[in-house]
């Protein structure tokens, strides 16, 4: 078996080399799916650090957040669309301006950025950005690259679970290249196009940052991410590219679910 190894890893090396090709290619979804189970297990261990609302306490504002999430799944251009879970929880924290999807569709949507957003294309806008980080499998794939081509062989032949919790623990630490943000901006612009929300809608979250920059957690938002200005333009640039239509903001009832947020 170990001879049959070195011939995988040599005869992969050769493709890679002449093809152009990336290790992502060559790993199961299942890896994404118990990458996303492990850290979403990290998570709950720390309550304190992630105090994940109750759907139970608070059913209005997760029925109407799953709406939102749907309308992105249903646009048709969610690749994993039936592969991945894409659960979504509410961690109660008011000031984190953020949210993250872990590999496998698992969303999560700090109280800080709901109630700092204006409109519903806007908050759709930044979850299609993160449920992208998901679906165009990013995590996973700077994990592989990290971890080499002898962990490609592994993760193809299966690979014991202690190595999938010390990953997945990584993975709330993980930051993502600028290449991997941008394309998840896009890849936003093209899930809410097909949707009757306005596809800009990530753009109206950047010109926020940038009206607010002396926001402490605006200042730790950017601080992280990459420029919000450059942002806008090329998210408007790629809803130009696509058509244009402008879409709905539904600002009132935005208001409306952010009332219902502890």
């Amino acid at each position: 078996m170990k001879r049959f190894h070195l011939f995988l890893l040599s005869v992969l090396s050769l493709i890679f080399t002449s093809c152009g090709g990336g290790f992502l290619d060559f790993v199961p979804l299942s890896v994404d799916q118990d990458l996303g189970l492990q850290s979403q297990a990290e998570i709950n261990s720390s309550p304190q650090t992630f105090k994940v609302l109750d759907p139970s306490l608070y059913p209005k504002p997760y029925k109407e957040m799953y709406l939102i999430r749907d309308k992105i799944l249903s646009s048709g251009k969610v690749a994993h669309k039936d592969d991945f879970a894409w659960e979504l929880k509410i961690i109660e924290d008011d000031s984190v301006l953020n949210a993250f999807c872990l590999p496998g569709g698992y969303i999560y949507v700090y109280t800080g950025l709901i109630k700092y957003l204006d409109t519903e294309d806007a908050l759709a806008g930044v979850l299609g950005h993160e449920m992208a980080h998901a679906d165009l499998r990013h995590s996973t794939d700077q994990l592989v690259k990290n971890a080499g081509l002898s962990f490609v062989i592994q993760l193809i032949f299966g690979v014991d679970n202690s190595t999938l919790v010390n990953l997945g623990a990584n993975l709330l630490s993980l930051s993502f290249s600028r290449s991997d943000e941008n394309d998840a901006d896009m890849q936003s612009v093209e899930y809410l196009y097909n949707t009757d929300l306005d596809a800009r809608g990530a753009s109206r979250f950047f010109q926020k940052l940038q009206t607010d920059q002396k926001d402490p957690g605006v200042i730790e938002f950017i601080s992280t991410h990459p420029n919000p200005e450059h942002r806008v333009q090329k998210i408007i640039n790629k809803w130009k590219e696509l058509g244009g239509k402008t879409g709905e903001t539904y600002k009132p009832e935005y208001q409306k679910l952010k009332k219902k947020l502890p």
